[in-house]
């Protein structure tokens, strides 16, 4: 892909906010493969979807031919950005960092090729550790003024508000800068890519270059993403939507891009899959024919699960719905993806009483309050055993249940009431 046909995509995805100068840029891109680097602030062992948008933009430059780097903020991590905060955040120490930073680099290699050819993983604290403060001064202070600084908008927003901003804080942005200076010099980097809210950063890093190397290099930054409804993006009823899936299950992650409102399904997919545009074209013209029917949410939900999760993981999250909005029957393996989202209520199978242990479990799991409406619910048909009706006399197809030790199971009375049964 050229540099024009790059640039030209992500334009047409909405990716492009700001560039230092888009048409020698365009030109710089046509002349070769570039050498790029995105910068993630390692707040915590997970990756968020936040973080995707970002990481996404380097896979995009890596499959048109680009040399991409990952910087992980291992220093500037212990210092905090100003951008987008009202307050200063709490420092992190050695320890947490580097406990953050591996878990951040295991979810990398899922959506970036880190093969050490075309790409590479690296932590400003290699090159930041043993920087003195004399050097520092010298070295990258000379060349900022502090007027240039405090006219950034992340300074001035911190130096207007309530809190104000500490000197450490203000200092992230000449970190940052240094940052860029030496992945210029150390491994030719060129471009330095970000959301919205860095390019004060973003700026000043291209400007440290040009004054120390009198050098031109470049920057790039996207809209940050938005709902439509007001909520912030990656955030769930329950917080962040995470990449790590014992924080955020494939099946809830998979949940959250199918229940996106339909003034935001096509930017997302633009912007949050690698779908090509005419791809995207065709699924909206499909989906606004029958939007009942949700074909861009699937869409959505399909391929951003499965460049984070895999293809295991889409079809599992499928099945699962189908269980829970279907009535289908489901499989040991549904089950397992259900728990920690269908409420569970464990029992020691031999304390089930032998005639009524249906009863047992209807009261027992709170989906009655007595066994007298238990039995009413198994009269009035509405009790189902993995989906299956259990008749007034508490059998499943003529049928005891299977209620031995180590049994997980749904057990469901009418539409919309059911509970994981685990059985000890």
């Amino acid at each position: 892909m050229s540099g024009a046909a790059i640039l030209d995509d992500l334009s047409a995805r909405g990716l492009i906010h700001d560039t230092t100068n888009i048409d020698a840029l365009r030109e710089r891109l046509d002349a070769g493969p570039i050498t790029l680097y995105h910068g993630i602030d390692p707040s915590a062992s997970s990756l968020h979807i936040g973080n995707y948008v970002g990481v996404l933009a380097l896979r995009r430059f890596q499959d048109a031919g680009h040399n991409v780097i990952v910087l992980v903020g291992g220093a500037t991590g212990m210092v905090g950005d100003p951008g987008g905060r009202s307050e200063e955040r709490n420092l992190l120490d050695e320890e947490t960092l580097a406990t953050n930073i591996a878990g951040i680099s295991a979810q990398l290699q899922n959506l970036v090729d880190l093969d050490g050819e075309t790409s590479e993983l690296v932590s400003n604290y290699d090159w930041t550790k043993d920087v003195g403060v004399l050097d520092f001064l010298r070295d990258v202070g000379k060349h900022v003024t502090v007027n240039q600084m405090v006219a950034r908008d992340s300074v001035k927003s911190r130096m207007e508000g309530e809190h104000g901003i500490s000197f450490t804080e203000f200092s992230y942005m000449l970190l940052q800068a240094m940052d860029f200076h030496h992945l210029f010099v150390a491994k030719g980097c060129e471009l330095q890519i970000g959301g919205s809210d860095q390019w004060g950063n973003i700026a000043q890093g291209v400007d440290l270059v040009r004054r120390r190397e009198e050098s031109h290099v470049h920057g790039l930054t996207w809209p940050l993403i938005t709902r439509a409804d007001g909520q912030k993006f990656g955030k769930s009823v329950s917080g962040a939507v995470w990449l790590d899936p014992e924080r955020t299950s494939p099946y809830e992650f998979h949940q959250y891009w199918m229940n996106t409102d339909d003034r935001d399904v096509e930017r997302f997919l633009l912007q949050l899959t690698l779908l090509s545009v005419d791809e995207i074209s065709q699924i909206m013209s499909s989906h606004s024919e029958a939007p009942h029917e949700r074909e861009a949410q699937k869409a959505l939900a399909d391929s951003v699960t499965e460049l984070i999760h895999g293809r295991e993981a889409v079809d599992a999250a499928i099945r699962a719905a189908a269980v829970l909005f279907g009535g289908a029957a489901p499989s040991a393996g549904d089950l397992e993806t259900l728990r920690g989202v269908v409420p569970e209520a464990e029992f020691a199978a031999s304390d089930l009483h032998e005639t009524e242990p249906v009863v047992d479990l209807l009261v027992g799991s709170e989906l009655v309050t007595s066994r007298r409406e238990a039995r009413q619910a198994l009269s009035d048909g509405a009790v189902r055993w993995n989906g299956e009706r259990v008749d007034e006399n508490g059998l499943v197809g003529g049928v005891a249940p299977g209620l031995s030790s180590g049994t997980l199971a749904m057990l469901q009375r009418g539409k919309k009431n059911k509970r994981l049964i685990s059985l000890r």
